[in-house]
Parts: structure tokens; C-alpha cells; sequence
């Protein structure tokens, strides 16, 4: 099955997860997809991830995370750049999300960075989500 926009495949089957209190969520994997894990890992969102390899496109299994009250831990997601809308930001307009409380996650020639490493390093590029 073909999708039109993965990335906001994924963040649905995370919300989805986390509201059911899944342990674990299984989503078909890419590079891009990787990197949003390990971007969500650094900075607390996510337990860990795991990518599996298979005769496919691989699996992308992600541990959500939880606090003390069993909530989880995102309390939300908002898809920024769509495939039939692309959200281009300049390194000086990257703003912080609710005062710093969330990250915005961009794709730039250096990689996927969050929001306070594009401003510190001056950089631009396609704002894909916002976390929260």
C-alpha cells in the first residue's frame, strides 16, 4: 500500500499508541523516519527505537514513553510541511514552540535538526512537525 505522506502516518500511529498506552508501535520504515526517532529519543519524547531489518523496507519498532501517572509523555503533534504544501523557514525565523516547552524538527543540508540547534547554528530548511 502506497502512502502519500508517511511522516504523518507516523506521528498518527504514535499519538494512537500513546493514547491506548501501547508499550511499543511498529511503523514501515525509512531514513527520514530514523532520524525523527533519534531526534525524538535525544530530547525525551521516546523511550528508544530499533530499526529491523527486513527482506522489505524495514520495520521501525518505537518504545513510547511514559511518566509517573502512566500519561504519555507527547502531548501533542502537529504536521508542519505537507506534500501538497512544503514549509521552507529561514535559520533567523525558526521560533521556539510554547516558550521552549516544545521542539520543532527540520530537515536541513546538515541533517534533521530541532529548532534550538537550526537558530544556534543559523540554519534553514523544510519544517516537517512540531512536538509538544
Amino acid at each position: 500500500m502506497s502512502l502519500t505522506d508517511p511522516l504523518s502516518d507516523m506521528l498518527v500511529r504514535i499519538r494512537n499508541a500513546g493514547k491506548a498506552r501501547l508499550e511499543k508501535v511498529d511503523i514501515p520504515g525509512s531514513r527520514l523516519k530514523a532520524a525523527l526517532a533519534e531526534v525524538m529519543k535525544k530530547e525525551g519524547f521516546i523511550r528508544n527505537y530499533k530499526f529491523i531489518q527486513d527482506n522489505k523496507q524495514g520495520i521501525l519498532r518505537i518504545y513510547l514513553k511514559y511518566d509517573r501517572n502512566e500519561q504519555h509523555v507527547i502531548c501533542g503533534m502537529q504536521r508542519v510541511s505537507k506534500p501538497s504544501r512544503r514549509v521552507y523557514v529561514k535559520g533567523k525565523d525558526v521560533k521556539p514552540v510554547l516558550n521552549g516547552t516544545g521542539i520543532s524538527i527540520l530537515s536541513t543540508s546538515r541533517g534533521v535538526l530541532t529548532d534550538r540547534e537550526a537558530r544556534k547554528e543559523s540554519l534553514g530548511g523544510e519544517m516537517l512537525c512540531r512536538i509538544w
